[in-house]
């Protein structure tokens, strides 16, 4: 079972020891700012930028390992200087231009991600698991100037068509990659014009600027861009260590001096706010080893924690129950293991007490977040955890929590509604969508869609959703957005997509379609293949014989139309 150190000091309320680490002199001390004419609670001490978030986390310990690769943040910050020398001076890129990113977890991904922030253009981080027409309409809606880009997502650009003024770096080519400039001769040019040491261009920057984008999936539509900021980004950077402090004061322990660096495994995507804030964010404050995995297969990461003495994975619930059942049957040694977190998909009850008694020493921990919140708004661990298995957790010191009725109106403790944030971590706004904009606000507070209940300790339990939204291990899937690409298929008449309940995804992606008599679902299926990413494709596919129901407005009955396809499919309805 998990151990936790015994205590050494009188314990402390939550209050106790967010007011203790946040006064005045005190590392994480807070102050009230105006950001965008609202007022915020900020870290005085935070960095001024994400730049210079980077360079304070300069030194020689390993950084990036990926397979036989390894980088230490002084080698990886020189490359990134390097690059970002070449965006400025041979790109043309300056400040507020979008670069995109879309490939596998390589070192290159975190790399450039140093770079284009430190310089202070945006960067767009892509789903690598869109499909042509999607990625076309990522570049096409941020107004992308560069792209880096992987085998794979190279051959999704050919078949994009022209995309005006936009230019590519090649990373990983098998072969030749004409007419893109490749990653690693564009090194080997500068270092031939003895630029191998040239210093990260000056630019200046300010907390509130832009410098991300997320591309999220809504319930119907195109995935929208959410654009967050160098404060929002170090806001949950620092609000994670704070509460980390909190926990310490709170359970009355002083946490041993770590003997060896810390290590984590990314194995979650980095377009995902889990992999990019939680995972790779986090890691220079905490001067901490990424390992880097491929693609997703527990046994290798069994393998990869042994080898590596990994110290900590964060990742959906999907994986972190299959490194659960993982670890019940390999022979590797996971004892290095002392955090399984969580995030992305909500975790079962179960698998919470089960990382308690399998693992020797890790202990497990959770949070709410959205991509909108640079994935923080509530967070628990270790015994607090234990006792509540299904809460979220409670709010940091720099965003509020809020549940509401149909009527806007606050709901007491433990009644359900529609929960509402704010607070510095929250972003401003969707790129390019002022419309959508003013429906998601009110008077600061962004309506996240999810239903929940807060309990009288401040707990936060997130009961359903009101968005029409499927989460597959962790992965966010508009039903509004599947739907329209089947109903391009000129044979599909009409459709409902729903969640299913998947024991290891959390859930699986349903369709009911109405169509012609001659449908045939393995071409539909292979229509789908064509026009949406992997995880998007329903695994159930279910004709009906006679018209969709609908409301007398027209709306068709998604809620009955899932019920009864669950139980066709012999599944539980929850």
């Amino acid at each position: 079972m998990g151990q936790v150190p015994a205590p050494v000091a009188p314990a402390l309320t939550r209050a106790q020891a967010l007011a203790q680490l946040t006064a005045p002199g005190q590392p994480h001390e807070l102050v009230d700012v105006l950001v965008h004419g609202r007022t915020r609670r900020w870290y005085r001490n935070a960095p001024g930028s994400l730049r210079e978030y980077y360079e304070q986390g300069i030194s020689d310990l390993t950084f990036l390992v990926y397979e036989n690769e390894r980088l230490s943040f002084s080698q990886s910050w020189r490359i990134a200087s390097q690059i970002g020398h070449a965006m400025v001076h041979d790109y043309g890129i300056g400040k507020g231009d979008r670069v995109a990113l879309s490939m596998r977890n390589y070192p290159e991904w975190m790399i450039a991600f140093m770079a284009i922030t430190s310089i202070g253009a945006i960067a767009v981080a892509m789903n690598a698991m869109w499909q042509h027409d999607e990625m076309a309409y990522g570049l096409r809606d941020s107004g992308a100037r560069l792209l880096f880009a992987d085998q794979e997502r190279l051959d999704r650009l050919s078949q994009c068509g022209p995309i005006e003024g936009l230019k590519v770096i090649a990373v990983r080519p098998r072969g030749d990659c004409a007419p893109h400039a490749e990653w690693q001769q564009l090194l080997a040019d500068m270092a031939a014009r003895g630029l191998r040491d040239v210093p990260m261009p000056a630019v200046e920057m300010a907390l509130d600027d832009p410098v991300k984008i997320l591309y999220t999936s809504g319930s119907t539509g195109h995935p929208k861009g959410v654009v967050t900021s160098h404060r929002n980004a170090l806001a949950a950077l620092w609000s994670w260590e704070l509460d980390a402090r909190a926990g310490e004061l709170m359970a009355g322990i002083t946490p041993p001096v770590p003997t060896v660096q810390p290590a984590t495994l990314l194995a979650v995507p980095l377009f995902h706010v889990t992999g990019l804030n939680a995972v790779f964010l986090t890691s220079f404050r905490l001067q901490r080893r990424i390992i880097s995995m491929y693609k997703w297969v527990p046994e290798q990461a069994a393998a990869l924690i042994e080898k590596e003495r990994i110290t900590s994975f964060v990742a959906p619930a999907a994986m972190t129950g299959d490194l659960v059942r993982t670890a019940t049957v390999t022979r590797h040694d996971l004892s290095s293991l002392m955090v399984i977190g969580g995030g992305g998909a909500p975790r079962a009850p179960e698998q919470v007490k089960r990382i308690d008694e399998v693992f020797a020493n890790a202990m497990p921990n959770t949070g709410w977040g959205m991509t909108e919140t640079c994935a923080i708004g509530s967070g628990i661990g270790g015994p607090e955890y234990l006792q509540r298995p299904a809460s979220s957790g409670r709010c940091p010191a720099v965003l509020e929590l809020r549940i509401v009725d149909a009527e806007g109106k606050t709901l007491p403790a433990g009644e359900r509604g529609e929960l509402l944030v704010r607070g510095t971590s929250v972003f401003n706004g969707y790129w390019n969508r002022p419309e959508l904009n003013r429906e998601i606000f009110t008077d600061d507070w962004f309506h996240t869609g999810d239903v929940a209940y807060l309990d009288e300790e401040g707990y936060l339990f997130i009961v359903d959703r009101i968005k029409d939204i499927i989460i597959r291990g962790g992965e966010n899937i508009g039903c509004g957005k599947v739907e329209n690409v089947l109903l391009m298929h000129p044979q599909v008449h009409e459709v409902a997509v729903y969640g299913v309940p998947d024991e290891r995804l959390g859930e699986e992606v349903g369709a009911t379609i109405r169509g012609s008599a001659d449908l045939d679902l393995d071409q539909l299926r292979a229509f789908l293949q064509q026009h949406l990413a992997a995880f998007e494709v329903p695994r159930y596919l279910i004709k009906a014989d006679e018209d969709l129901p609908r409301t007398p407005s027209g709306k068709i009955l998604r809620r009955e139309i899932r019920l009864k396809a669950l139980g066709q499919l012999d599944l539980p309805a929850a």
